[in-house]
């Protein structure tokens, strides 16, 4: 079974493609089609709390044909058209959620988590919070941490959790290029790093660390810094992790080259002791939101 992750930095721009990005975006977005995961997690969707348009749609209804779509947007008091997470899935679940975690400020309103479940293991959608310019939401965002953390473990008790996304922090200094000069850096502080430290050693397995314990290799690159991605300056903050019980079922993990494009790149993971569930549909068109 194929996993799929992606930032993909507003599904609006990807969809009208009318910018030189945009383009780069869409075409990454059609590679991903071909590849025809059997789940692919969207964040920063930036979607309307209406949903996706007509438009948006029809495009991903041909790009994606027969997926099931799950939809999780900011609504008020949270801003408009901020973060946003979508789940396509060529299978149903047993149940879906759009967890609260009882996060501080407007963190659970702005559409950040989705929760699938099957048979044999959970599935989650993951966008975690900046901690921002100047660090101004690093409390917000530790207790974002230790709320979502706690809900793992609730998770983990019952079956086993398999959960991808941005997750903002960059583990080890092997995971960024410039180490040394970001540690006031959002996503490289030490209370970020030991949060995430402490999440994997409750149980979880940072998929791509498993199989490439000494390899530099990254998954966002700034796009305010025009030389960041041609000099490979880059941060690995996107992941997919599993519990620790189930690490034999990866098989191969990584991240797909997006060429010139900055920004994140999609990443994946193969797993192959799970069956694919069951294919029905209990919805009455080809989205739930």
């Amino acid at each position: 079974m194929k996993f799929i992750s992606w930032n993909i930095d507003s599904l609006n721009a990807a969809i009208e493609h009318k910018s030189k990005r945009g383009e780069m975006t869409y075409a990454t977005l059609k590679q991903i089609a071909a590849a025809k995961p059997d789940f692919f997690s969207i964040q920063e969707t930036k979607l309307p709390q209406t949903g996706l348009s007509k438009k948006q749609d029809e495009v991903l209804e041909e790009l994606f044909p027969d997926y099931l779509r799950f939809i999780r947007n900011s609504t008020p008091p949270a801003k408009k058209g901020y973060a946003g997470v979508l789940t396509l899935t060529k299978h149903q679940p047993v149940t879906y959620e759009k967890p609260v975690l009882g996060a501080p400020d407007t963190m659970d309103e702005e559409g950040r988590i989705l929760l699938l479940e099957y048979p044999d293991f959970y599935l989650l959608n993951i966008y975690t919070p900046n901690s921002g310019q100047g660090l101004k939401r690093l409390p917000e965002r530790g207790q974002w941490d230790d709320r979502f953390y706690d809900y793992l473990q609730a998770l983990k008790a019952k079956k086993t959790v398999i959960f991808s996304g941005d997750l903002n922090v960059a583990h080890q200094e092997i995971d960024l290029k410039h180490p040394d000069t970001n540690h006031q850096s959002a996503g490289f502080t030490d209370q970020e790093r030991e949060k995430f430290d402490h999440l994997l050693k409750s149980g979880f397995v940072d998929s791509w660390r498993f199989q490439h314990p000494d390899q530099a290799q990254y998954s966002w690159w700034s796009q305010r810094n025009v030389t960041a991605k041609a000099n490979n300056s880059g941060w690995r903050i996107d992941y997919f992790l599993i519990s620790d019980q189930q690490k034999n079922w990866i098989k191969k993990t990584g991240m797909i080259d997006t060429g010139a494009r900055a920004d994140h790149a999609p990443i994946y993971l193969e797993i192959e002791k799970i069956k694919p569930p069951q294919r029905f549909y209990f919805c009455s068109f080809s989205f739930c939101s």
